[in-house]
C-alpha cells in the first residue's frame, strides 16, 4: 500500500473528515434557520439560497466518492440524450441495490449541476436526522410515512409545491421502496405470485402509487423521466465505509428511455418524455410494472456481458466538490488544532479527559452515521408479510 493509501485507511483522517462534515452542517443548518425569514418575503429567493447551502452539505459526501475514494462513475446512454441533461426537470427511477447508490445518484447529479436542488422521496424519519435531514427539510423534500392512506395528501401537496421551483431539479425515486435483500425479495415474490404479476430476478416490485402521484403532480413541470440502473464492475459490494477508506470503485449508471413500453426491451432509447407516461393511476401501475420486468432483463444482461447496450460516456469531474471541501476544512481546522493545542500545554488531566471523551462520541456519532447506510442494519420495511402491500 503507498503512503496516500496508508493515510486514507487512517482512523484520525476519518475523524477529521466527519469532524469537517459535522461541523459545517450544523453551521449550515444554523444558517437555513435564519433563512425562513424569507419564506413569506420572497419564496424563490429563499429557494435560491438553500440549494446553494444544501450544495455545500451534499457536495462534501460527493468529494468523497469523486476525489477521495476516486471512484470512477460510466454512464451509459446516447448523446442526443446527454445533451439534455441538467438543462431540465427531471423524474429519476433508480434501483436500490448497493449501500452506496444514494451517493452515486448524488454524484449523476452532480456531474450536471443540479445537486443542490435534487429531490428525494423519503422516509420521515430522515427529517430528524441532523445535517441531511434538515437540510432536506429547507429543500422541500418529500418526506412519507410509508403508509399510503396517510401519506397521500401530504405527498401531493408537498409535490405541488414544486411546480413553481425556479432551479431545474432531479427529483430522484427509489419504487421499490426499500433497498433489496435476499429476504425482501422472497416477500415481494410472493405477493407478485399472489397478484398474478411476473417475477422479478433482480428488483423487489415497484410500489406504484407514489410514483403515479409523483407523475400526476408534476406533469407540465417535469420535462422526462430517466430509468436510471446502477451496477459495480467485477462483483464489487461497495459501502460507504469502503468509501471513507479510500477504496476505488468502477460504477456503470445506465440511462435509458422506453419509447413504446410494450416493445423488447432491446428496441429502446435513452431518455422518456413524461407525456408518454400514461396519467391514469391504473395505467401507469402497469407501465411500470412492465418498466421492472425490462430493467430485470437489462441486469440481466449485464451480468452476462458485463456492459450496457449504449455508448458509455464519463461526464466531466468538476472541481467545485474538492473547492466547497478545502474551504470548510480550512475554516474548521484551525481552530480545532489551536484548541487542541492550548488543551496539551495546559496540563490539566480533567481537560484531556474531556476532550477524549469527545473523541470518543465523535467516533460513535461516526460509525451511526455510517450504519444508516448499511444493508443489514437497513429498513426492516418489506420484510413482514402483512405490510406487503404494494403501493
Amino acid at each position: 500500500m503507498d503512503i496516500v493509501g496508508f493515510l486514507k485507511s487512517q482512523f484520525i483522517c476519518h475523524l477529521l473528515i466527519c469532524y469537517i462534515f459535522i461541523a459545517s452542517g450544523l453551521i449550515i443548518n444554523f444558517i437555513q434557520l435564519f433563512t425562513l425569514i424569507l419564506w413569506p418575503i420572497n419564496k424563490q429567493l429563499f429557494r435560491r439560497i438553500n440549494c446553494r447551502l444544501a450544495y455545500c452539505i451534499s457536495s462534501q459526501m460527493v468529494m468523497l466518492l469523486e476525489w477521495w475514494s476516486g471512484t470512477n462513475c460510466t454512464l451509459y446512454t446516447d448523446p442526443e440524450s446527454y445533451n439534455k441533461y441538467g438543462k431540465e426537470n427531471a423524474i429519476v427511477i433508480l434501483n436500490h441495490n448497493f449501500e452506496i447508490d444514494f451517493l452515486c445518484g448524488w454524484n449523476f447529479c452532480e456531474r450536471f449541476g443540479v445537486l443542490g436542488s435534487s429531490k428525494v422521496l423519503a422516509k420521515k424519519e430522515l427529517s430528524y436526522m441532523p445535517i441531511i435531514g434538515w437540510m432536506w427539510y429547507f429543500l422541500e423534500i418529500v418526506f412519507c410515512k410509508r403508509k399510503w392512506e396517510e401519506d397521500r395528501k401530504t405527498v401531493m401537496q408537498k409535490l405541488l409545491n414544486l411546480r413553481d421551483y425556479p432551479e431545474n431539479f432531479w427529483f430522484l425515486i427509489h419504487c421499490e421502496g426499500t433497498r433489496f435483500t435476499e429476504q425482501k425479495h422472497q416477500i415481494s415474490m410472493q405477493v407478485a405470485e399472489a397478484k398474478g404479476l411476473p417475477k422479478l430476478k433482480y428488483h423487489l416490485l415497484p410500489r406504484t402509487k407514489g410514483f403515479a402521484v409523483t407523475v400526476q403532480c408534476l406533469r407540465n413541470v417535469v420535462s422526462a423521466v430517466y430509468d436510471s440502473t446502477l451496477n459495480f464492475r467485477n462483483n464489487e459490494n461497495p459501502t460507504l465505509l469502503g468509501v471513507l477508506n479510500g477504496k476505488k470503485y468502477h460504477a456503470d449508471l445506465y440511462v435509458r428511455q422506453v419509447i413504446h413500453i410494450l416493445i423488447p426491451f432491446w428496441h429502446t432509447e435513452m431518455r422518456i418524455p413524461l407525456e408518454e407516461v400514461p396519467e391514469d393511476e391504473q395505467e401507469c401501475s402497469n407501465w411500470l410494472h412492465k418498466l421492472y420486468q425490462e430493467k430485470d432483463a437489462f441486469q440481466e444482461e449485464y451480468y452476462r456481458t458485463g456492459t450496457y447496450p449504449a455508448v458509455p460516456i464519463v461526464p466531466p469531474r468538476r472541481p467545485w466538490t474538492l473547492l466547497n471541501w478545502l474551504f470548510w476544512a480550512l475554516l474548521l481546522l484551525y481552530p480545532l488544532f489551536k484548541l487542541l493545542i492550548n488543551m496539551i500545554n495546559s496540563g490539566s488531566s480533567l481537560t484531556l479527559a474531556s476532550f477524549a471523551f469527545v473523541i470518543v462520541m465523535a467516533s460513535v456519532g461516526v460509525r451511526w452515521m455510517i450504519g444508516v447506510t448499511e444493508i443489514n442494519k437497513g429498513s426492516t420495511y418489506g420484510n413482514n408479510d402483512n405490510k406487503q402491500k404494494q403501493k
